[in-house]
């Protein structure tokens, strides 16, 4: 997907996210992220937005300190989350290609990445105030379900921190059915995973189903369409795959 696609999913989702947030008010509970409200979900989300902007918009080089949760609540809460998801839409669309700045996961460009996670970070949490409606999810597209889960094997869990192993090796298989060559080999140990794209070798265990499904369950917002093979590794992801803020 190109970054303007990206910028775009951005503006949709965090609309989208403000509008299912007001629809549930601030107290309701976010069944997809247990423990929080959607007070919480307003105030981390925002707090993000503006975190991002800050990289692209100054042009920080080094990483810096988030600027932390907002005492607001109820609408004050809402114009302020649109104030600042408005505020990083605009900054990503009109930063020149070759900004450069901080970013945390390999990309082709600093500007790439932050269109890109932002997309996906408002996605995500897009399901979660929806989540808290009691209604359906919007579906989320087959093309940007691809490209999520995508980052998520092959960024995120690359990473040290990353607490996703096994004392054996093992392998999970992640297959999106609706997209050719969606197709993810993920290899456990006691390292960080190693994801190759495509259908390499045998696999313990095989997630499988449409994108747009896969991609919500492997972030933990739902679950998986199908597991096949040894489920216990199923399960390792739902404990062990959390990416937390800190």
């Amino acid at each position: 997907m190109e970054t303007t696609a990206f910028v775009e999913v951005l503006r949709r989702e965090g609309d989208l996210l403000a509008a299912s947030a007001e629809l549930a008010g601030p107290d309701a509970k976010v069944p997809t992220c247990p423990g929080w409200q959607v007070r919480d979900l307003l105030r981390h989300t925002g707090m993000v937005h503006r975190w991002a902007t800050a990289f692209v918009a100054e042009g920080h080089t080094g990483p810096r300190r988030d600027g932390g949760l907002p005492d607001l609540d109820g609408g004050a809460l809402v114009a302020w989350f649109r104030e600042g998801h408005g505020r990083l839409v605009d900054t990503l669309a009109g930063a020149s290609p070759d900004v450069d700045c901080w970013h945390f996961l390999p990309a082709p460009s600093p500007l790439a990445f932050w269109a890109r996670r932002q997309a996906h970070e408002t996605t995500v949490h897009r399901i979660d105030a929806e989540s808290a409606t009691g209604g359906d999810p919007t579906p989320v597209g087959v093309e940007l379900a691809v490209d999520g889960i995508d980052e998520l094997l092959s960024a995120f869990h690359a990473r040290p921190k990353s607490a996703v192993r096994t004392e054996a090796p093992r392998t999970l298989r992640v297959r999106a059915t609706d997209s050719p060559g969606a197709v993810w080999t993920v290899r456990l140990s006691t390292r960080p995973p190693l994801t190759e794209r495509g259908d390499t070798g045998d696999a313990d265990c095989e997630l499988t189903g449409p994108a747009a499904l896969l991609y919500p369950a492997l972030w933990n917002r739902g679950p998986f369409p199908e597991v096949m093979g040894d489920v216990s590794l199923a399960a390792l992801w739902r404990e062990r795959s959390g990416v937390t803020w800190n």
